[in-house]
């Protein structure tokens, strides 16, 4: 009796110590794979490290937030530097589709970034990440007396508007469209900044742009809300282009625009969160 309970005694011990062992081996092991996950992460966050030039191609509208941006990436990553070319939404993309090298795509409208997509020169499904809205400028002081989008329609009133291809532009006579009203500018423009640029030089009395842009402006002009403007609301989509020469550093660029830092600066610039 007393021999077979040692000899299960011992059987039992050599079984806890077999398993003990297997335990601290699988112990040392998972203890090596997390040190050579660390390792591995260590190696991927030092290979991942951001350098080089991010090229954009931004919407004019989105210039004063976009460049104030840029700046704030260059400094939390040392070594990159951001470049943009701001313009009209269509051109730059027809640049984009033609060929010209480019790591990101901000667009003022759908319609022109699906030039983009279309063309499958995006990597990806385009993000919207801000919306805008519709504002006439005026000279400072308003001497015209502008009160609705009916007034630019006055006889002998300079009004300036941006070209219909141009998404400000589309937006601007889907208002007058929705309100049936008939205007005939002395200019169509090529993007919202040089619309702008006509009343802030006084060769327009005014203009129809976006309300960010009328903030931007300060007191060069003044501006006048209205209703209509609610009918043609922007959104504005970003997209990491296929051949991006730098898309590590331009992903993490779009992850800064569609942060809640990067929201703060747009919407302080008078953008709508989408």
């Amino acid at each position: 009796m007393t021999t077979r309970f040692a000899r299960r005694t011992r059987r039992t011990l050599q079984v806890t110590g077999a398993s003990a062992a297997v335990l601290l081996a699988l112990s040392a092991c998972s203890s090596s794979d997390d040190s050579a996950s660390a390792g591995s992460a260590a190696s991927t966050s030092a290979s991942a490290k951001l350098s080089g030039t991010v090229t954009v191609f931004a919407a004019a509208s989105l210039k004063e937030s976009f460049t104030a941006l840029g700046k704030q990436f260059e400094e939390e990553n040392p070594g990159t530097k951001v470049t943009f070319s701001f313009g009209g939404s269509d051109s730059l993309a027809a640049s984009i589709t033609g060929g010209a090298p480019a790591d990101v795509f901000a667009s003022a409208s759908p319609k022109t970034m699906k030039i983009v997509t279309d063309a499958k020169d995006a990597a990806g499904t385009p993000a919207t990440f801000v919306r805008n809205q519709l504002e006439i400028a005026t000279l400072p002081g308003n001497p015209d007396r502008i009160a609705s989008l009916k007034d630019l329609t006055k006889s002998g009133l300079k009004v300036v508007l941006c070209d219909k291809e141009v998404p400000c532009g589309a937006a601007a006579q889907k208002t007058l469209d929705a309100s049936g009203l008939e205007l005939t500018p002395v200019s169509y423009e090529q993007d919202v900044k040089s619309a702008l640029t006509k009343v802030e030089l006084k060769e327009a009395d005014a203009a129809v742009v976006y309300r960010t842009d009328v903030k931007a402006a300060g007191d060069k002009v003044e501006g006048v809300e209205f209703p209509e403007s609610a009918e043609a609301v922007n959104d504005y989509p970003i997209v990491l282009l296929k051949d991006a020469p730098n898309a590590d550093a331009a992903k993490a660029f779009i992850e800064l625009v569609r942060s809640a830092e990067g929201r703060q600066v747009l919407t302080g610039a008078g953008f709508l969160q989408p």
